[in-house]
């Protein structure tokens, strides 16, 4: 038995597959990786240009040295004593030819060095040609694209991505008509307000929009599209200045992500259909500077904005579930007047950070009369003016009858991600003292869940033990859970008996 095995185990199975499953097999990996196969067995030879894929990175041409050690995996590839970008040019244009009669469904191409725009769109010509469907395009453009008119007239296309380290200007003269295209991405493109309103207006289909680094010759950007449904717009720290002017009509869109610093002016916010939204919303250096200035002379953020991103929030106010970042809380203190009224909101997700105050909250939860679930990011904030009037969440307040935005809180479900991340001097104490303030003031609440950043069981017991035991809470039904990576404790409140709680490891 254990020899049949043995001679069942030394047999080589792949070799006995079908070509078309061994290709199918093959297109999960780099054009490189499959084309290192080539030298397995003369059957081998060329099955890897067959594949439905082929995904190209001049990255491993980069180092001579790399180069050299495969010089004999691509024996059929003549080489002579040139630059290894040239040889990468040479690979390409190898496949390409063995590749002319099979079917297309992906091409990617990324280079991190400079290869000539004239061999770049040679290369384009010949995909788009053979009816690609996928076309992944990022490249270096010390040089210069102008890109073909024939990538936006495709019949067969259905996923385009364009993405360049440096700028890349993409001019149209001809009409666009991507008729089939679905998801479009562009990454660090430059582009007139017009050519891109051309390029969305031919991607009658089109469900899926990502915008990183999108530089308006302008300053303005207008997203105008019916058939959208997820949309991503996100543009680094490192551009600190504000758009002109930023509209959007997208009907059914029902994703929306939005990282970026907030514009002068949004004249058009449509989005009938959303559903979800995470906003990373920034003021430029010089808004907080001066959002800086007004809390020293003391003057009210909501008397003296900074900026003013108003419309746009009013925009996503039917949202159901939204993720703030810390930045767009300062956004919402310094830079919307008033806080708009989110009536559909059930899942609210809140980033902190130690140096943005939380002043913006109190009115935020008034204006979500529906919220069920409330998550924290961290407990970090700011403590100025905490415990004055309304202005902030962070301690409790010094008359127990004062009336706060808790309340009336209709949070069923509490949730506090990163519990127990201490920055600078910031202490456990206080986030245990603000964990039981909720407690004390959300009459709804139905669970309260802590993820406590701590690799030591003793710090979950004591914690879950302080919750426990808290003497005043506003809603005996609330069941707390205190969970770490090797434990959970869970308990209804209030307990008077220690062995309810329970372990799971």
């Amino acid at each position: 038995m254990s020899s049949k095995r043995l001679n069942l185990g030394s047999k080589d199975f792949i070799s006995s597959l079908p070509d078309c499953l061994i290709c199918h097999i093959l297109s999960f990996v780099s054009t490189k990786e499959a084309a290192s196969t080539s030298v397995l067995a003369k059957r081998w030879r060329y099955l890897f240009a067959l594949t439905p894929n082929l995904e190209f990175n001049d990255s491993i041409y980069l180092n001579s040295e790399i180069a050299n050690q495969r010089k004999s995996t691509f024996p059929w590839i003549t080489r002579k004593k040139s630059k290894t970008p040239r040889s990468f040019v040479d690979f390409v244009d190898r496949v390409l030819v063995l590749h002319q009669n099979v079917p297309l469904n992906r091409f990617s191409l990324k280079c991190e060095d400079v290869v000539h725009p004239a061999i770049i769109i040679s290369w384009l010509l010949k995909v788009m040609d053979r009816g690609v469907l996928d076309l992944d395009l990022h490249i270096s453009s010390e040089l210069g694209y102008r890109l073909p008119s024939e990538m936006f007239c495709s019949e067969t296309l259905v996923r385009l991505k364009l993405g360049i380290r440096d700028v890349l200007t993409i001019t149209t003269e001809k009409s666009v008509s991507l008729p089939k295209v679905k998801t479009l991405c562009l990454d660090y493109i430059m582009v007139e307000n017009s050519v891109f309103a051309k390029l969305l207006s031919g991607c009658h289909a089109l469900e899926e929009l990502v915008l990183n680094n999108l530089f308006e010759v302008k300053g303005s950007c207008s997203v105008f599209h019916n058939t959208l449904k997820r949309l991503v717009v996100s543009r680094s720290r490192t551009f600190d200045e504000n758009h002109e002017s930023v509209s959007f009509s997208t009907p059914n869109l029902v994703y929306l992500e939005h990282s970026d610093t907030i514009a002068n002016m949004y004249p058009k916010v449509e989005f009938n259909s959303l559903v979800e939204a995470s906003l990373n919303l920034r003021m430029t250096s010089d808004q907080i500077v001066s959002a800086i200035s007004i809390e020293d002379i003391d003057r009210s953020p909501q008397e003296e904005m900074v900026g003013n991103a108003t419309n746009f929030l009013m925009g996503i106010c039917n949202v159901k579930i939204l993720h703030l970042s810390y930045n767009t809380l300062q956004v919402l203190t310094y830079c919307c007047k008033p806080i708009p009224q989110f009536n559909n909101l059930i899942h609210l997700t809140i980033q902190s950070d130690p140096e943005v105050a939380w002043e913006s909250l109190p009115a935020l939860l008034k204006n979500c009369p529906k919220l069920e679930t409330l998550v924290f990011e961290g407990l970090h904030h700011k403590f100025k003016n905490c415990g004055e009037e309304d202005k902030c969440l962070c301690k409790p307040w010094e008359g127990e009858d004062i009336p706060t935005c808790l309340s009336s809180s209709p949070v069923k479900v509490l949730k506090i991600l990163k519990f127990g991340e201490i920055f600078g001097d910031e202490d456990i104490e206080e986030q245990i003292k603000q964990v039981q303030h909720f407690l004390e003031t959300m009459p709804n609440l139905e669970q309260l869940i802590l993820y406590y950043d701590t690799s030591f069981d003793e710090d979950v017991y004591e914690v879950s033990a302080q919750l426990q035991w808290h003497p005043r809470v506003a809603s005996s039904k609330c069941k707390i859970s205190v969970i770490s990576d090797s434990l959970c404790l869970s308990s209804t409140v209030p307990c008077s008996v220690v062995s309810k709680w329970g372990r799971l490891l």
